[in-house]
């Protein structure tokens, strides 16, 4: 399967490179042939319809061969079953999740944080007291 898809991908990009060969090489509607070839007398080198129907239907065969590797490679890419997640994202975060603890522990409430520089409490020492709140929301606020 994976053979096949990597011959999937080089025909797209050959019919791609083609494609944008083919493209560039094409004039617009009034070009004239012999501005193309650089003399008038090269107007009879494709026919005498000139270029424009051969890059044309060429370009047109390609793009239909580029269209439908696309599509065999979307149905094959979405039929393949997978394994661990959905996404390369999913998996590489499933592989590398670290187990969760047994206890998840709560997080401890700001009165418990040490301040900067202050030193950190002896294990067993009961934690010290909140400051009781000022009473009265106007003395938080400052006065001009």
């Amino acid at each position: 399967m994976n053979v096949f898809m990597n011959l999937l991908v080089g025909i797209q990009m050959l019919a791609a490179l083609a494609m944008i060969g083919l493209i560039l090489i094409q004039h617009g509607k009034g070009a004239d042939m012999g501005a193309a070839f650089g003399s008038g007398s090269a107007g009879s080198l494709f026919g005498a319809s000139g270029s424009a129907n051969f890059l044309s239907r060429t370009t047109a065969v390609l793009a239909a061969v580029f269209f439908v590797c696309t599509l065999a490679l979307a149905y094959l890419s979405h039929s393949r079953p997978s394994t661990g997640g959905g996404s390369l994202l999913e998996r590489s975060a499933t592989q590398t999740a670290p187990a969760a603890p047994a206890t998840p522990a709560a997080p401890a409430p700001a009165s418990e944080i040490p301040a900067a520089g202050a030193p950190a409490p002896a294990a067993g020492t009961p934690a010290p007291a909140a400051p009781a709140p000022a009473s009265g929301g106007a003395a938080q606020i400052p006065s001009k």
